[in-house]
């Protein structure tokens, strides 16, 4: 080869690339300041506190949450701690289950006079509970260590207006005293045998 064709090879190369002065093309430089211009443009034209319906429905009320005792007494939510205490065995709907827990729903315990449930949560049951006719043989443990007058009142009253029930609410009171009255006892209730005597 003579030096004629190597300077022809050179010359057909095409030169290496490089960036240059600009190396992002103008048309995107463009389209990405109008963006920014129309987004500083809209923030500052939109009012910071647009009443709640043009957003997302929610009132400064509801963000804020249920003031203290909004609940029901001392601020306890019975659907609450009846989710997080009770649901497992009494199911979400109070049916309970079939030959195992039973329901809560049109039960004679729940509907009875209003000390009966509380000693029946303060305390708890074992052996053989009759509910709707039929026997139930198994244990409900005590809440007395668990759960305070005002959460037992409101667990109560929860499951008394639920499910179909309509009996009265239980005050926070009436959880106390009966807490006070059984406050020697150590067991729980011996179920049809024990609850009877206390419906009297």
């Amino acid at each position: 080869m003579n030096d004629e064709t190597n300077n022809d090879a050179r010359l057909r190369e095409h030169p290496d690339p490089h960036e240059g002065g600009l190396p992002v093309p103008k048309i995107v430089l463009g389209i990405v300041s109008v963006v920014v211009l129309w987004a500083v443009g809209y923030i500052i034209a939109t009012a910071p506190n647009d009443p709640p319906e043009l957003g997302d429905g929610r009132t400064l009320a509801t963000l804020q949450g249920k003031a203290a005792g909004a609940a029901g007494a001392g601020g306890a939510d019975g659907a609450q701690i009846y989710a997080a205490n009770c649901v497992a065995c009494h199911q979400a709907t109070g049916a309970g289950l079939p030959g195992v827990f039973p329901p809560l729903a049109g039960s004679e315990w729940v509907l009875a006079a209003d000390k009966v449930p509380a000693n029946i949560l303060l305390h708890g049951i074992t052996g053989k509970l009759t509910v709707k006719d039929t026997a139930y043989n198994g244990q409900m443990p005590a809440f007395k260590d668990k759960l305070s007058d005002a959460e037992i009142a409101a667990v109560l009253s929860y499951v008394r207006s639920s499910f179909g029930n309509g009996a009265g609410k239980i005050a926070a009171d009436l959880v106390k005293a009966e807490r006070d009255a059984g406050k020697d006892r150590k067991d729980p209730w011996n179920g049809d045998e024990d609850l009877n005597k206390l419906k009297q």
